[in-house]
């Protein structure tokens, strides 16, 4: 798919957004057991879910992180981040209490924050012009394996899964033979965050090995600034601050409808659809088989289609699923699998493709991350807010998911109309040649 000179950076640092995604979706495929587990309220489960990759643990970390990555250089993120991530999976694997598996949740989102713009940046960067995008995709195509496979995981360990019964003996033989039937169950959820583990254990290998960012080498040889410099040069550059608005608008809105989806769709198929935890599960993996089969097709494409074809058609797609939902309700099973491939759809084609790109293109390499950072803290931030105000709004059982409903279809509909004004055009544009164009040649 990518010239081999930037396939196998892409592929290494991919593995990102596959434990970004697969931390959250972790999350989502035992939230119903760990909440029988623990005893745990709708209240509870919106603070893992604000805390955790999914919304605020993310925004912190990616604050820090883009600018430790425009400080100390791409691979500096890369040698160290995943380190914390399997710490945050580790204590979430060992959790006997609600404070403890909040505290995994948190440093795990932490980490994922961390490691999001350095990751983006450097794909953009060791890309060449004709592959930028597909480069991406192949990215997005990572975010969307690692939930597919998370919840097909799930699904096979899962309570009544064919896999649960060696999960229960080990269980059994962990806890003991009269442990109650709760805190058995959650052993599935434990082990498919072991896999997460693993999966990190493998990245981190992968990536402390990569060369750093020429475009940042390059950079850093020409000036050496402070951390606070780059803020402060971020936030009095105009077109800079305009983009980070552009940007940050197209993405918050769209991901305050996927934030919640990749968190508690399983528990949405549950309440509202009256689904097993292992249906739910199926349904969920799915919908991500879909985002990788639409992120494979457009990949091929997307360097030489405008963009914004592939933009109104993701969002489309996301808009006539909340639609078809409020008309026809998630009770019934057609309605269920019609909004589980729509959604899915949206999501290979989404807007977080645009933005991982566009984010990473009309920045200077100078606070190219820091500027992804400070985008991915808000819409990451409010998402956290906003997970909470949807516990509330969803309601016990899923009685306001109506109202739910059309609060989602308002957020896609400003994502799309924000997106198409704003627009920019980079297709077939050096990284060096969009920067001179929006910042003059002394940026």
């Amino acid at each position: 798919m990518a010239n081999n000179s930037s396939l196998k950076s892409t592929l290494a640092v991919s593995l990102n957004n596959y434990l970004d995604a697969g931390a959250i979706v972790a999350g989502s495929s035992g939230v119903t057991l760990w909440q029988n587990y623990l005893g745990l309220s709708e209240m509870h489960l919106g603070w893992l879910n604000a805390l955790s990759a999914n919304a605020l643990g993310a925004a912190i970390g990616a604050i820090i992180g883009g600018f430790l990555a425009d400080k100390f250089g791409r691979k500096f993120i890369f040698t160290y981040n995943l380190l914390v991530y399997m710490l945050g999976v580790l204590i979430v694997m060992c959790s006997v209490s609600f404070p403890m598996l909040l505290t995994g949740f948190l440093i795990t989102g932490i980490s994922v924050g961390i490691g999001v713009p350095a990751s983006w940046t450097y794909i953009s960067e060791s890309s060449e012009v004709n592959n930028r995008g597909r480069n991406i995709c192949i990215s997005q195509m990572s975010w969307g394996l690692g939930p597919m496979f998370i919840l097909f995981f799930g699904m096979l360990l899962a309570p009544g899964g064919v896999l649960y019964a060696p999960v229960e003996s080990l269980a059994h033989a962990i806890i003991g033979a009269d442990a109650a039937q709760a805190a058995a169950e959650v052993f599935s959820s434990r082990v498919v965050f072991f896999t997460l583990f693993v999966v990190a254990f493998v990245a981190w290998n992968l990536q402390r090995q990569l060369e750093e960012s020429a475009e940042f080498t390059a950079q850093k040889a020409e000036e050496k600034k402070s951390i606070v410099d780059n803020i402060k040069l971020l936030f009095t550059n105009g077109i800079a601050v305009k983009t980070v608005c552009f940007l940050a608008a197209i993405y918050l809105t769209w991901n305050l409808v996927a934030s919640v989806m990749g968190f508690f769709m399983p528990h949405i198929y549950e309440t509202a659809g009256n689904l097993t935890n292992e249906t739910a599960n199926m349904l969920s993996c799915v919908s991500w088989v879909f985002v990788v089969v639409t992120t494979f097709i457009i990949s091929f494409f997307v360097d030489k289609v405008a963009h914004r074809f592939f933009y109104v058609f993701g969002l489309a797609a996301a808009l006539t699923a909340w639609i078809l939902i409020i008309g026809g309700g998630v009770t019934t099973i057609g309605g269920i699998w019609l909004f589980t491939i729509l959604w899915g759809i949206n999501n290979g084609s989404s807007v977080q493709v645009f933005y991982a790109l566009w984010g990473s293109e009309l920045f200077p390499a100078k606070f190219r991350a820091g500027a992804q950072g400070l985008m991915f803290f808000i819409v990451r931030g409010l998402s956290a807010a906003w997970g909470l105000v949807f516990t509330y709004i969803y309601g016990d059982d899923g009685k306001g998911f109506t109202t739910a409903a059309f609060c989602m279809v308002a957020l896609l509909a400003i994502s799309l109309i924000v997106g198409m004004i704003g627009m920019p055009n980079t297709r077939g544009k050096s990284l060096e040649q969009i920067t001179k164009e929006r910042y003059g040649e002394n940026c």
